[in-house]
């Protein structure tokens, strides 16, 4: 069966950086496109930025030139480098590929 595997959360101060991992299984990394997502509480999971097969990308508005997302092909791997955090960064963050989703994981903006 598919799998989506997101790693790489963490309490991080305002002003810093992470990067998020995502391992995606063969059957679904060559053929569809990779998504990261968030939830803050209480507002709706929103799609911060996407990679096609061809590394076409695209960003959600308050994260452009903050947020890149890149992936490694050989390793099936989609990575989110997430930079200038700020506290509205603060989310669970979740990848998505096909129908599949992760079970997330956690990025903390605080001092």
């Amino acid at each position: 069966q598919a799998q989506v595997v997101e790693s790489g959360g963490d309490l991080v101060q305002p002003g810093g950086s992470l990067r998020l991992s995502c391992a995606v299984s063969r059957s679904i990394f060559d053929n569809y496109a990779v998504g990261w997502h968030r939830q803050a509480p209480g507002k709706q999971r929103e799609l911060v930025a996407l990679i096609t097969r061809s590394s076409r990308t695209n960003y959600e508005d308050s994260v452009k030139g903050r947020f890149t997302i890149s992936r490694d092909n050989a390793k099936r791997i989609v990575y989110l480098q997430m930079n200038n955090l700020t506290s509205e960064d603060t989310a669970v963050y979740y990848c998505n590929c096909y129908e599949y989703w992760g079970q997330g994981t956690q990025v903390t903006v605080s001092s």
